[in-house]
């Protein structure tokens, strides 16, 4: 009898078992069909979008017109020759026979600090191209830091990753952050 009572409970348990699953199944089953978007999801950079997209879907993948595309490589190049103009007075004073050793430690720490700002400079484009952005440049001066982006991609969210993107690597407060649409 004692051994009976034991095969009895675990088929029923097995059975409850069992009864748990499709139910739990049948339930799932019927929110797989939903077309809302879920928080986190995930989207090919290239995709086009579809009927149920948003209009900042539409935005991310729009393409750069031919204008703004001349002002990013324009203001590239304008602030490579003006780093380039820096770098080449400091060796000049190293290059010179008469510089005391005083001026040559200031243009050494010049250029250093220079350098420091072009790489944090570079990184701060970096992860905002990272983040969907499809051109920025960022300009760090002595007031704070001005980030330029395209002007269509610019929204309440796009600041906020611009913002912590430039914090992140800079220490600046959010008031000396600029962000200029292009």
């Amino acid at each position: 009898m004692k051994f009976q009572k034991k095969y009895i409970i675990l088929a029923a348990l097995v059975l409850a078992l069992g009864t748990a699953v499709y139910i739990n199944w049948q339930f799932a089953g019927s929110n797989l069909n939903t077309t809302s978007k879920e928080l986190g999801a995930a989207s090919y950079v290239s995709a086009t979008v579809s009927s149920t997209g948003t209009s900042d879907e539409a935005v991310q993948t729009a393409a750069l017109s031919k204008d703004q595309k001349n002002y990013f490589a324009t203001e590239r190049t304008k602030r490579q020759s003006t780093q380039d103009k820096v770098i080449d007075k400091a060796n000049e004073v190293f290059d010179l026979e008469g510089a005391t050793d005083e001026e040559k430690s200031k243009a050494q720490k010049d250029v250093e600090q220079m350098l420091k700002t072009f790489t944090v400079q570079d990184s701060i484009e970096s992860i905002i191209k990272a983040k969907g952005f499809s051109e920025c440049l960022c300009y760090i001066s002595d007031e704070g830091v001005t980030v330029i982006v395209p002007d269509s991609e610019l929204n309440d969210t796009s600041v906020l990753v611009i913002d912590d993107a430039v914090t992140s690597h800079y220490d600046v407060s959010f008031d000396d952050i600029s962000i200029v649409g292009a």
